[in-house]
């Protein structure tokens, strides 16, 4: 880490023990994300972290922004996320394939906090065959497209101000170039939300499901290409993947911070129960989960600030992180006794919101086929490679 990463990590550390650790726990029990935190990680920089300052951002890259989710998800996971959804997935997405115009009317909203972003891709029928069993759709009359059909688990749906949505706009026979990326605004004729959704975990980052109904969007709400939003898709997967292993591991760090004072603090025989070697055995694998997916990430993080992250290790950091996280939340439950397990604890709440990183993004099952894939892939191409330079 460089100083002026360090000083960055201080800096959102520093804003979130302020602004939102304090608020955690309400913010879990009231399933509702505090709007005054938009404008405020606005203006703590927080937004924008991957885009130029032309645009409002501060053009840190990945690096810095999977250790600012870091360090918001430390504080609560809930509010991570939906950060997350916003500066990665909705803001990240939009500058990269937006034109000119586009940028220059969202961006610097986005990037203060006075607008809130979102990105649908899933639908009630579509989740990990999210290209291959997509029905919302959109058919193009003169200057508008009309969309009509649903998507769902929308983080940051209730709330968005716009949304990167994807939808199918030629024959499923097209495969890759049949799906379009749109820039749905709120108070389109057509287009509404509904009420957030009661989650088991990553309470307060608000989820709900979109409807369109004969939704009237403009032409120039085409986010790239018509037809081509699924190259949009899989090259923003990449980056989601890899800001949102810092989810995990947040929760992580916060495991530790909650159970090393108990382990001081709680006796038992006449001792403190950190001198008991089951209970350092079970806090040496928390931290070293810890950090092997930290490092694992950090170090993904640094090749896709140079362009050279391949997809296996994008998804492989969050699989790895997102595993660890529940264990860890489990071990630090199972330390802390009776009292993690009661719900003034905060425990409960990591697990519930670790969770969630198994499944969001793709779930694990996904991610193993997918790096399995990659690997095959690749050896098969080595040999092929090796096979034509014995033979030349």
């Amino acid at each position: 880490m460089s100083q002026a990463q360090d000083t960055f990590r201080n800096r959102v550390r520093a804003f979130a023990e302020k602004e939102i650790a304090p608020r955690a726990a309400d913010i879990d029990c009231d399933n509702d994300f505090p709007a005054d935190l938009w404008k405020k990680m606005g203006d703590a920089g927080l937004h924008g972290l991957t885009v130029s300052h032309e645009y409002g951002g501060s053009d840190q890259g990945y690096l810095a922004h999977t250790i600012a989710m870091e360090e918001i998800s430390r504080a609560s996971g809930a509010i991570g996320l939906s950060y997350a959804a916003h500066s990665n997935l909705c803001l990240d997405n939009l500058y990269r394939y937006a034109n000119r115009s586009q940028r220059e009317n969202y961006l610097p909203r986005l990037c203060g906090g006075e607008w809130v972003g979102a990105l649908a891709m899933s639908e009630p029928g579509a989740g990990s065959d999210v290209i291959g069993s997509m029905s919302c759709h959109a058919e193009q009359i003169d200057d508008h497209w009309i969309a009509n059909g649903t998507k769902t688990w929308i983080t940051n749906g209730p709330d968005a101000d716009v949304l990167i949505v994807y939808m199918r706009t030629a024959a499923i026979e097209a495969g890759s170039k049949s799906v379009t990326a749109f820039l749905v605004e709120k108070g389109m004729p057509g287009f509404h939300t509904e009420d957030r959704m009661d989650k088991l975990g990553m309470r307060g980052s608000n989820t709900g499901s979109l409807i369109f109904k004969d939704c009237l969007i403009p032409e120039e709400n085409v986010l790239g290409e018509v037809n081509d939003g699924v190259s949009i898709l899989m090259h923003g997967l990449d980056a989601e993947r890899l800001v949102l292993a810092g989810g995990p591991v947040g929760l992580m760090q916060a495991a530790l911070d909650l159970v090393l004072p108990f382990m001081h603090e709680r006796k038992q025989f006449g001792q403190p129960i950190g001198n008991f070697e089951l209970m350092q055995a079970r806090l040496a694998n928390m931290y070293t989960a810890l950090q092997a997916s930290r490092a694992y990430t950090y170090d993904v993080a640094r090749r896709f600030d140079h362009s050279r992250a391949l997809r296996k290790d994008t998804t492989g950091c969050l699989m790895f992180a997102s595993e660890h996280a529940v264990q860890v939340a489990l071990d630090a439950i199972q330390i802390l006794g009776a009292r993690g397990y009661m719900n003034e604890s905060p425990a409960g709440r990591l697990l519930r919101d670790a969770k969630v990183y198994e499944i969001g993004g793709g779930t694990n099952e996904i991610r193993h086929i997918l790096i399995g894939r990659e690997l095959f892939a690749e050896t098969d191409m080595q040999q092929d490679t090796e096979f034509i330079a014995r033979h030349a």
